[in-house]
Order: structure tokens, then sequence, then C-alpha cells
């Protein structure tokens, strides 16, 4: 399940809807992980802009892995401006064993930041300014690539 918001995210209430979802599903491990905005180099926040084709086609690869695995992957991430202190992206794995869902977790936000289609911005006096010097290129992406 792959949620895309426009606006930062409300952790605890997505937390326990996809533990309310689940809760029924034998699972033994449900393990969270969220992505805050943090206060450094004088940012209000971060902006962001997903390419959601791709996404959607990365997201659902993982979700093959998860199934090969005996997991439910779910994840979360928002569009637009977030500000210092707030949620952007929440990933979680459900699984009946605890060592599949702590090395899923660790494999899958490891990927997103690497791989994931979606480009952040500073927001500095409040005007989104390219994070290039966070950014990673995506494999194949590019005019001669």
């Amino acid at each position: 399940m792959l949620e895309l918001y426009d606006k930062a995210l409300d952790v605890p209430a997505l937390l326990k809807r996809w533990y309310e979802e689940e809760a029924t599903s034998n699972y033994g491990a449900f393990i969270p992980f969220v992505g805050t905005v943090r206060e450094e180099n004088d940012i209000e926040g971060l902006s962001f802009d997903i390419y959601e084709p791709i996404l959607i086609d990365w997201f659902d690869r993982w979700q093959e892995k998860a199934k090969e695995r005996g997991a439910t992957l779910k994840m979360a991430h928002s569009r637009g401006d977030v500000m210092v202190h707030e949620s952007s992206y929440i990933a979680a794995v459900f699984s009946p064993k605890r060592r599949v869902a702590l090395e899923m977790i660790e494999e899958f936000v490891e990927d997103f930041k690497a791989n994931a289609p979606i480009w952040k911005y500073d927001i500095l006096n409040g005007e989104r300014v390219y994070a290039k010097d966070r950014s990673t290129a995506i494999k194949g992406s590019g005019i001669l690539a």
C-alpha cells in the first residue's frame, strides 16, 4: 500500500490505521520507520516533487519482494511542503517473523533513499531551493541513459 499526501503526515493516525488494518493478519512483527524533517542549515522545511508512475512501479517491485518473504509493506510520503519537525515519510513492514521485518525495513529505507523518484527542495525564506548537494541521481535517468 502506497499513500501520497499533499501535506505533512499525521504519524499517529497513519500508524494506528495501519496497525488496525493488519491486527488480525497474524503477523508477529510490525516495524515502522518515520522520517522527520530536521532543523539544519537554517531551513524552514523541505518541499517534495514526486514522479508518481516511476514511484508506483518501484513500490510494486518492493511489494513483490515483501510477498515472497511472507510480509506486507506500507509506505506514505508527502508532496509539497513539510516544515521542520514534521514527518514526510513513513514506511512499515508487517511480518510473521521479526528478523524478516527488521531486515526488510532496513533494505527498503536504504533503497528508497537511493532510488525513489522524489526530488527534495529546501525551504529558505519561504522559497524552494533545489537541494542538489543532498540529491542522488536515479539509475537510468537523464537524456543519455
